[in-house]
């Protein structure tokens, strides 16, 4: 079964518009399927085919001549030189369109899972010529087959779509077992078991997109590496901390963050700074992309125990973080624009800053239910001299309520949606 996903417009607007389309993505979140239900009848090759990668590596031009356009080519990162060659037909054909007065047609759709390797050979062969759109491993709207928009913390949307949607209130275990479970297509459809898969996910990730940019001898290292990262999961980034617990150096540390990165499996949230005073931390911090895997990175059974662990906080902070950014990203947006924290050197802190026109909207994750005191630090941000907008406590409540003139409790089901 096919589960729409909530990026499907963002690229078919993309294919009117661009002769190229690539899709970024972690391993596995949909992204060859994706783009095959939608550019239903285009001829599909992918690099992990020996035969065709071999071809395209040693003659680009005639490996593209073969297929023709259009054509679906996946794992594009395993062969960086095709793009020269891509855009050479794409400018080839742009000035035919141009004779002819003709609209632009999608001739390539490209799809890659490392973005570390494929960012700069992009931005330096095909610019101009494609849009890049980033794929995320399915949100709560899309497992619950619901349409959902890009998050707006504006209190008067938010109470218009609680509105609209007439949603139920998940509970603390639900919402629980959502994290457990995570987002990934295999699991959360049920075709592979969930410990199963994430252990094999876990080594075809290190065979696949990482042991071309890692010594063989660190494979091990860099598995500790990934779990070491996933126990601090919504907490500010400590290479030095880090580097000690795997036992590699700062820089390499620096690097494998990089890459976990720019392959899809974290994310990492910079300190909001405009304007600021030198007494604001600048450590970004770090999130885990899919609840799922981190869960069972950080080795816990069951979504109950989870629930109850030292961790859990964190969990839901994480939580509510990645559905948040998946739901910038399916809406065709960078969340570096818009999501940021705030912690100074006197430890208050903000969970999110959400900038949008100038203004900020102060939001704090809370597991419970209506905690009390969690905009106390709200203040701190009229320092910016910029309007601060109502804010909002993100937790497990049932509706949108007030707790008073500048904040609101918000129910983490509305998050996405």
């Amino acid at each position: 079964m096919y589960y729409n996903r909530s990026v499907e417009e963002v690229i078919k607007k993309a294919a009117g518009s661009f002769p190229c389309i690539v899709v970024y993505g972690a391993r596995q979140v949909g992204k060859s399927t994706t783009v095959q239900m939608l550019f239903e009848g285009v001829k599909y090759i992918t690099l992990d085919d020996t035969s065709d990668r071999a071809l395209a590596k040693t003659n680009p031009k005639l490996f593209l001549e073969t297929y023709s356009w259009p054509l679906i080519i996946d794992e594009i990162q395993k062969v960086p030189e095709l793009l020269s060659e891509i855009k050479i037909i794409i400018d080839k054909q742009k000035l035919i369109w141009m004779k002819e007065n003709k609209e632009y047609e999608p001739m390539y759709i490209l799809t890659g899972s490392n973005q570390y390797e494929l960012q700069n050979a992009v931005s330096e062969s095909l610019a101009g010529r494609t849009a890049v759109i980033t794929m995320a491993s399915f949100s709560s709207v899309e497992i619950e087959k619901k349409t959902g928009e890009s998050f707006d913390p504006e209190i008067s949307v938010l109470l218009k779509k609680e509105k609209d949607k007439n949603l139920p209130a998940k509970t603390t275990r639900e919402i629980f077992e959502a994290i457990f479970n995570g987002g990934m297509p295999d699991v959360v459809t049920g075709r592979s078991e969930r410990e199963i898969y994430f252990r094999s996910y876990i080594s075809t990730y290190i065979e696949k997109d990482i042991r071309n940019l890692i010594n063989v001898s660190d494979e091990a290292a860099f598995m500790n590496f990934i779990s070491i990262v996933a126990l601090r999961t919504g907490q500010q980034l400590n290479i030095d901390d880090i580097s000690k617990s795997v036992g590699i150096d700062n820089k390499k540390c620096k690097k494998w963050i990089s890459i976990l990165e720019s392959s899809g499996i974290i994310a990492t949230i910079q300190p909001f700074m405009k304007n600021a005073s030198n007494r604001i931390i600048k450590t970004p911090k770090i999130y885990f992309m899919d609840t799922g895997l981190c869960a069972y990175l950080c080795k816990w059974p069951n979504a109950e125990m989870l629930e109850k662990c030292a961790m859990s906080g964190a969990f839901f902070e994480t939580y509510v973080l990645s559905e948040i950014i998946k739901s910038l990203m399916n809406g065709g947006k960078n969340y570096k624009d818009y999501i940021y924290y705030y912690r100074d050197r006197d430890a208050k802190e903000i969970d999110v800053i959400y900038y949008k026109n100038g203004s900020i909207y102060p939001i704090e994750i809370k597991k419970g239910i209506t905690p009390t005191k969690a905009t106390k630090n709200f203040i701190v941000l009229e320092k910016f001299k910029m309007p601060v907008m109502p804010g909002l406590v993100i937790d497990c409540c049932d509706k949108i309520r007030p707790i008073n003139e500048c904040a609101y409790y918000c129910p983490v089901s509305l998050i996405g949606m």
